[in-house]
């Protein structure tokens, strides 16, 4: 299967913590990067991507910091695939069914795509509608049900202290 970039978890963990605060509130990419415990300069990256993606907000100056520009539900998982790590296909044919030495140098023979990269660009379009029907929301909901209290109520309180 496709490996997805470190920075795709990195960016659902980060969306997931800025879908909690309160409306019109900031997080600063200093106070994501300490919650998640990966270097501010190493996020930073991921979240200019996300900035550029449209998902999230960066407001500058000395009370800046970053916030979601959509509710949760309209963020879907592959939107944060694809800011992250592309819109490329994760299948690319590069035809090598025609460099067998002997193999017909016809046109018409190849004119039919390669029946490998048929059958792999209908999985990954199972696998791209498999992320668009998941949102935000749905890791909110998660998150709510599967995070133990322990952890809730910290991360709650670095947000808490963080947040502008």
């Amino acid at each position: 299967m496709r490996r997805l970039g470190d920075g795709v978890e990195a960016a659902l963990h980060c969306l997931l913590v800025l879908a909690g605060l309160e409306r019109g509130r900031v997080l600063p990419g200093k106070a994501l990067a300490e919650i998640h415990g990966v270097s501010e300069s190493y996020l930073l990256k991921h979240l200019r991507e996300l900035t550029a993606a449209g998902l999230i907000e960066a407001v500058a100056g000395p009370r800046g910091g970053y916030r979601l520009t959509r509710e949760p539900v309209a963020v879907s998982l592959l939107d944060v695939v694809e800011a992250i790590d592309g819109r490329e296909p994760t299948f690319v044919c590069r035809e090598i069914r025609r460099n067998c030495p002997g193999k017909s140098q016809d046109p018409a023979v190849w004119r039919q795509d390669c029946f490998i990269k048929t059958r792999m660009m209908a999985a990954e379009r199972v696998w791209r509608d498999a992320l668009r029907a998941q949102t935000l929301a749905d890791l909110v909901a998660d998150g709510e049900r599967l995070i133990d209290p322990e952890n809730r109520r910290i991360v709650a309180g670095h947000v808490e202290k963080a947040q502008r």
